[in-house]
C-alpha cells in the first residue's frame, strides 16, 4: 500500500531540523526500497525548508503511522503537523525514474483536498512533467480524499492547473525539490 506523508515544519524549527538532518536521512535510508519519492517543501524563494514529503510503499496503515510518527524530526518537535494519507501511484514509477531528470527546473507539490465526488482520477494526457501523481485515499482505500502531485512546472500557477480547480475544497501549491543524500 502506498502512502503520502507530509510533515509541515513548525515555525522557528530550522535550527533543530538542521541539527537532526543526518538522523533524518539515516532513518529514511532504512526505507530506501519502499521509497517512491522524497524531498523538502521550500519557501517561495526556495531558500529554506518548510516541510518534508515522503511517498512510500508500506504493508499497511499501522506501518505508515509508525513511519510518520517515529521519524526523528517528528519525535523532536520539528513539525507542527503531519498529513498522512493512503495514495495510489498512477504513474507506476519512482521519482528516480522521472524521465525529466533529478534537478532541472522548478518542482512543486500540489495537494488538492477533496470535496464531493472524486476528481482527477486519470493521469493527465500531458504527463511529461509529472514526477508522481495519484489520489489521496482513506486508510481502507475506499474513499477519495483528494489528489497529490509532484511535478516540474515553470511557476506555481501552472503547477496548480494540473488539478481541476472547482472540484476541490482547497488546492495547496508548495515549492518542492527532490531529496535524499547527495
Amino acid at each position: 500500500m502506498e502512502f503520502l506523508c507530509y510533515h509541515r515544519d513548525r515555525p522557528g524549527s530550522l535550527p533543530l531540523r538542521s541539527e537532526l538532518l543526518e538522523e533524518h536521512w539515516s532513518y529514511m535510508d532504512r526505507y530506501e526500497k519502499e521509497m517512491i519519492a522524497r524531498g523538502p517543501t521550500l519557501t517561495d524563494d526556495r531558500e529554506s525548508p518548510t516541510g518534508s514529503v515522503h511517498i512510500v510503499d508500506l504493508p499497511d496503515a499501522a506501518a505508515a503511522r509508525a513511519f510518520a510518527f517515529d521519524e526523528p524530526g517528528h519525535q523532536a518537535g520539528v513539525y507542527r503537523d503531519v498529513l498522512l494519507r493512503r495514495w495510489r501511484n498512477l504513474l507506476g514509477r519512482t521519482m528516480w525514474e522521472f524521465p525529466g531528470g533529478g534537478t532541472d527546473g522548478d518542482r512543486y507539490l500540489v495537494l488538492g483536498l477533496g470535496a464531493g465526488p472524486a476528481a482527477d482520477l486519470a493521469v493527465p494526457a500531458d504527463r511529461d512533467e509529472l514526477i508522481a501523481y495519484g489520489p489521496l485515499l482513506s486508510d481502507d482505500g475506499a474513499a477519495w480524499l483528494g489528489t497529490a502531485v509532484l511535478l516540474r512546472a515553470p511557476d506555481p500557477e501552472t503547477a496548480r492547473a494540473v488539478l481541476t480547480a472547482d472540484r476541490y475544497a482547497d488546492i495547496e501549491v508548495h515549492a518542492w525539490q527532490s531529496g535524499g543524500r547527495s
